[in-house]
């Protein structure tokens, strides 16, 4: 798919780049009507002065600031409460880190100590 992010350069769309990246699911089931509409939103929210090249601040006006900001728009369309920094943190971006963490630390086990993985055998059927 294509990545939205903001920078000092304003926003971009790539859609390579990112392999690397931790991709944390935002949309619950019972919001799969709202699946066909993100690209459309999230675009619509893009062209906003708000996230110009000159409005770009590393500390106060960031790519965090970019995500937060449309998740909210996002809620209040929905009549929905609006989640702050830490409670967005908390929530979504600390567990998917963690998943991440786990991973990578058992990879680099691994890979170090020269193991490798293999499918097991297909289980015999049973008549």
């Amino acid at each position: 798919g294509v990545v939205y992010h903001y920078n000092e350069e304003g926003i971009h769309r790539s859609g390579t780049g990112w392999e690397e990246c931790i991709s944390i699911p935002l949309v619950q089931p019972d919001m799969f009507g709202l699946l066909q509409q993100w690209d459309e939103l999230l675009e619509e929210f893009s062209v906003g002065e708000a996230w110009t090249p000159h409005r770009y601040e590393e500390h106060e006006h960031n790519c965090y600031t970019y995500v937060l900001a449309f998740i909210n728009s996002i809620l209040a369309a929905q009549g929905k409460e609006q989640m702050s920094k830490s409670e967005f943190t908390e929530k979504f971006v600390i567990p998917q880190t963690k998943k991440a963490s786990k991973y990578i630390t058992v990879h680099r086990e691994l890979t170090a100590n020269d193991f490798y993985i293999v499918p097991l055998p297909d289980e015999e059927k049973q008549c």
